[in-house]
């Protein structure tokens, strides 16, 4: 998989920003398959004519079968101001989910304090708090309904794996497709229906405030809402 200019949602001397393909690993694992990093790699290399070894540091991440916004750092500048950045919650990130149980409150906040099983690559999500559980807060609110889905919009205010999954899921309401938090079949792309709708955060040497939309997915389920 080549990175598409369709993908790319902003580009400088400082930034990479893509729209996440579901499926594409952000980083290697052991699967071996090639992740995004090095596919802007080789992006950046062939169009810039690089020479040698392209930095490209992975400000953060998402999960393998979630799209979305993903931002990249083109130097080690701009890589520890956005670490800070996503450390200090001084970001504003949204997603779009959708489920086919429809959760009991239009809007709502969730907390829970989640604990990650390394070995299955799962989290469970308690209601009762535990030094040795992390703490997860999101707020969200009932966007649409089409076709017997629901389109949730999501605010993490924190930042824990699988976080949004795992939560959803303990309301009852797995995302469609996930298969690993409850729901019944997977999709036939092995998606979740889960994008990183929107970031917003202020641009690390312009010190600007920039905004970033990814557009949905091609898909069965997303399209009713596109």
């Amino acid at each position: 998989m080549e990175v598409l200019h369709h993908s790319i949602l902003y580009e400088d001397n400082h930034l990479l920003v893509i729209n996440k393909p579901a499926g594409t690993l952000v980083q290697g694992d052991e699967t071996g398959d090639v992740p995004l990093v090095e596919i802007c790699k080789k992006y950046i290399k062939e169009k810039y004519h690089k020479p040698g070894e392209v930095f490209l540091g992975v400000v953060h991440r998402l999960d393998r079968p979630v799209s979305g916004v993903v931002v990249f750092a083109r130097t080690s500048k701009a890589l520890e101001r956005m670490n800070a950045l996503f450390r200090e919650r001084e970001t504003k990130k949204t997603y779009w989910a959708l489920v086919k149980q429809k959760p009991q409150k239009k809007t709502d906040t969730l907390v829970h304090w989640i604990v990650k099983n390394e070995k299955t690559n799962k989290v469970t999500a308690y209601t009762k708090e535990n030094s040795a559980r992390q703490r997860s807060e999101l707020s969200y609110q009932i966007v649409k309904e089409s076709n017997g889905l629901f389109l949730l919009e999501i605010n993490p205010v924190t930042g824990r794996p699988h976080q949004i999954r795992a939560q959803l899921a303990a309301i009852g309401c797995p995302l469609i497709g996930d298969v690993k938090y409850g729901y019944e079949q997977p999709n036939t792309d092995k998606s979740i229906c889960l994008h990183a709708r929107r970031l917003e955060f202020i641009h690390p040497v312009k010190k600007e405030r920039i905004f970033f939309e990814a557009p949905l997915p091609a898909n069965k389920y997303w399209d009713f809402f596109n």
